[in-house]
């Protein structure tokens, strides 16, 4: 990020002063280059979000399902779960108004914390430092000066928090389960508003035991 007073080998830069073989210019484009950097690559493609723009919720849901090649999503919980996620995501970006680019880093950045969930076992203490380091970087700063840097404004970029806690922090524990369960669940039903699911141990953790039946 840009500042008044940069650090160097001996000590720190004055403010107005650039190391020797640079220009303020050549600082501008290196900083820009790290900002475009922040949540890549894209989760969806521009030409995916623009897809999705032009279809009502059942279409959005089927052009989900095709991007995530989903396919098991009458018999997987998990695949079922993830679809939602996305979906419920997109469809509240979309009552925000966002333009392309902030729709492509919001997507992006709600696939990166299913990520670090999954890859990188993030804590939610974790995820939620993750969130405030990005959201500083993809949000509103005093100090930034250009203001194509800013992927989102103030009241943007609270909308985005306040949604994530309600969609993804307050749910957390499901999706650790989701993830980490050594059990496979298997959705085989519904009735109303129930949910007939088939759960079984993994084999390849715990060994074959009788399928068992839950209603949710």
């Amino acid at each position: 990020m840009a500042a008044s007073v940069g650090t160097t080998p001996g000590g720190t830069t004055p403010a107005g002063m650039t190391p020797a073989g640079t220009t303020p210019e050549s600082e501008k484009d290196t900083e820009f280059q790290e900002q475009e950097r922040i949540l890549c690559p894209d989760f969806l493609s521009v030409a995916q979000i623009t897809e999705m723009l032009a279809e009502d919720v059942d279409g959005v849901q089927q052009k989900l399902e095709k991007f995530l090649n989903f396919r098991n999503l009458q018999t997987c919980l998990k695949e079922a779960s993830l679809l939602d996620y996305y979906v419920s995501g997109f469809l509240w970006a979309r009552g925000m108004d966002f333009s392309i680019i902030q729709y492509s880093k919001f997507m992006t950045l709600l696939d990166m914390l299913l990520h670090n969930l999954k890859t990188l076992h993030m804590s939610i203490e974790d995820s939620i430092k993750w969130l405030r380091e990005v959201m500083a970087e993809i949000g509103p700063s005093h100090s930034q000066k250009n203001e194509e840097w800013n992927i989102f404004d103030v009241k943007q970029a609270n909308a985005i928090v306040d949604y994530l806690k309600v969609s993804l922090f307050q749910h957390y524990k499901l999706y650790e389960f989701l993830f980490f369960s050594a059990r496979e669940e298997i959705v085989i039903g519904t009735e109303g508003t129930r949910v007939q699911v088939l759960v079984r141990e993994d084999p390849s953790c715990h060994g074959a035991t009788k399928p068992v039946r839950h209603n949710y």
